[in-house]
């Protein structure tokens, strides 16, 4: 996958998965840091680095973002008719980051 593949996915897990599996880490932790309850949407201001950039903002250096756990699918080659299937989903961390945590990228 190309650099820009990477971000695009990203943004498209970030902004299309339905779980809410996460939000009551991402609330806690975010408040914890300062930022107000009703500043914070997941989805809305509340994204992965990738999925930042791919909206044209970066992290900006020295932010700690927040750790949460995310279930991502994986695949596997069937040996007799050589296609890829859908295996078994397992946990990844992740770190995700409020907007205020970013900056625009300059161009």
């Amino acid at each position: 996958m190309t650099k820009a593949e990477i971000k695009a996915a990203a943004l498209a897990n970030a902004t299309q998965n339905q779980s809410v599996a996460n939000y009551d880490a991402i609330f806690e932790r975010f408040m914890e840091k300062g930022i107000p309850e009703e500043d914070i949407e997941p989805r809305v201001n509340v994204f992965t680095y990738n999925a930042w950039l791919a909206l044209g903002r970066r992290v900006k250096r020295g932010e700690h973002g927040v750790k949460i756990t995310t279930w991502i699918g994986t695949s596997f080659k069937d040996e007799e008719t050589g296609e890829r299937k859908p295996g078994k989903r397992r946990p990844k961390t992740t770190t995700v980051f409020h907007i205020s945590q970013t900056e625009p990228v300059e161009k």
